[in-house]
């Protein structure tokens, strides 16, 4: 079934299958992992000795590991500001609390906030960071919002979300690894629980997209198209320290991240590539003359990317990030 009329048609269409996606790619409250499961229980007799264990390990961690594990947890506690925006896409209706679209906002939500919650334990417990520091550009990036090229078009968020979920899984599993080579198998878990989440919510805004192309296989495709031309920039693209200006160190800490190999310009290209494998792009019928254009721009993408890749070079110049003790 095609459908010919605006987003939020297509919107309320999806919407009415919202519920069986939450059954299927959230966990419920009761049974599913939090914070305090993967930490050190301030209950217990050993909570002092398993703090120093915690202590010792962390010391191995390098520079840039911690400068990326900041990072990393100053985005994931900035979820007010994702799911204020989430809330004003068309079609969703966050005063109508049963609704399928504003449900699934809330509830994906409440899961991803146990990231940036277990994170900052952890790096607190550490001793490795100037937790004030850390936390003036927790508020910065919250305060001064961001704007990730989508405006209110659901189509373009479903489009973000999927790309942007899958890229923090890697970036999560890959710090995991890198923990456990440095003797840190504690946070290596961590980092390993929430890449597991990340999959999980990557998956089901990719179900959300499939479902459009199936209704609104131009539409979708344009607004694909528009994302690519325009990049994908990561929620924290604003990243900033006290005395510097917006974005700054964002840079600092994405040359970071390239160094490391936690996520690189070939990470990128792949994701496009998985995307585009995942929706079978190449395959879409049913397409106007502009979104067979479309499609064929997309196609040839990550090629004309891989060659750029090929000319980029890693910075080596480390930053001396505020944030780390």
């Amino acid at each position: 079934m095609i459908l010919t009329g605006s987003r939020l048609e297509v919107m309320h269409f999806v919407g009415e299958k919202v519920e069986g996606y939450m059954k299927e790619f959230l966990k419920p409250v009761e049974t599913y992992w939090q914070p305090a499961d993967l930490l050190p229980d301030p209950t217990q007799e050993n909570f002092l000795e398993e703090v120093k264990l915690l202590r010792e390990s962390a010391r191995e961690l390098s520079y840039d590991y911690m400068a990326v594990l900041i990072g990393d947890t100053i985005t994931e506690e900035a979820l007010p500001t994702y799911e204020s925006w989430l809330m004003e896409v068309e079609g969703v209706n966050q005063a109508d609390y049963d609704q399928g679209w504003s449900k699934w906002v809330r509830a994906w939500t409440a899961e991803e906030n146990r990231h940036g919650d277990l994170l900052n334990k952890f790096l607190y417990l550490s001793g490795r960071v100037n937790m004030r520091a850390m936390e003036q550009s927790t508020q910065y990036l919250i305060s001064d919002g961001f704007d990730i090229g989508t405006g209110r078009d659901p189509y373009r968020n479903f489009v973000y979300t999927s790309f942007q979920e899958l890229a923090t899984n890697i970036s999560h599993r890959r710090t995991a690894t890198l923990a456990k080579q440095a003797g840190c198998p504690q946070l290596s878990k961590i980092c390993g629980v929430i890449a597991s989440d990340e999959m999980r919510h990557a998956k089901a805004y990719s179900a959300f997209i499939r479902e459009v192309f199936a209704v609104d296989p131009s539409e979708m495709m344009l607004a694909f198209e528009d994302m690519m031309r325009k990049k994908i920039v990561m929620p924290a693209h604003f990243l900033r320290e006290t005395g510097t200006k917006i974005g700054e160190t964002f840079s600092h800490f994405s040359d970071a991240a390239q160094r490391l190999g936690v996520y690189t310009t070939i990470d990128y290209i792949e994701i496009m590539e998985s995307l585009l494998n995942e929706w079978q792009i190449e395959t879409v019928t049913d397409l106007n003359d502009a979104g067979q254009r479309a499609r064929d721009y997309l196609v040839a993408l990550p090629a004309r990317l891989r060659r750029i890749a090929d000319r980029t070079r890693i910075p080596t110049l480390e930053y001396p990030f505020s944030w780390i003790a």
